[in-house]
């Protein structure tokens, strides 16, 4: 399974927003120029976050972005499937009935044996990513990293 680049980009902001002190807030601006990403496609990426409910925006001049939850209770399926949806990557099109090889109708009754390995997989794919939260994240970055990443972010450690 291959995600678009956009789902590295919200897995690494969400984290960088986890990091701030609890309150603060991050611009997209401030956001894209930390990962040197095009500000515009970042902040479609965010909304994204924000409708999930993941993330909270705000407007003005010190508006930004800023975890809507605390980060122990936001996980990384959550941010995958915001910006890139629930849809599973497989789907069988039950090529299996078709063509010079195509199986008798009582051969098909029964799912797709690899539509089924493949739910399965993805299944499991979705299970791993629901048992990480960002506090886990957070948990296993060095002790320096929050302090680092405020300073470079925000200006503030």
């Amino acid at each position: 399974m291959k995600l678009p680049v956009s789902t590295e980009w919200v897995l690494h902001c969400a984290t960088t927003l986890a990091q701030l002190d609890p309150g603060a807030s991050a611009s997209t601006t401030q956001l894209a120029q930390y990962y040197d990403l095009p500000a515009p496609y970042l902040a479609k990426q965010l909304k994204a976050l924000v409708k999930a409910g993941a993330l909270a925006a705000t407007t003005g001049p010190r508006g930004g972005f800023r975890l809507a939850r605390p980060a122990s209770e936001i996980t990384l399926l959550q941010l995958v499937e915001a910006v890139d949806g629930t849809s599973p990557p497989y789907e069988c099109r039950e090529i299996r009935r078709r063509g010079r090889g195509a199986l008798p109708a009582e051969e098909c009754r029964r799912t797709c044996v690899l539509a089924e390995k493949m739910a399965q997989a993805h299944e499991a794919w979705r299970r791993s990513l629901a048992a990480v939260t960002l506090a886990d994240i957070l948990d296993s970055l060095p002790a320096s990293a929050p302090a680092r990443t405020r300073l470079r972010l925000t200006g503030t450690a």
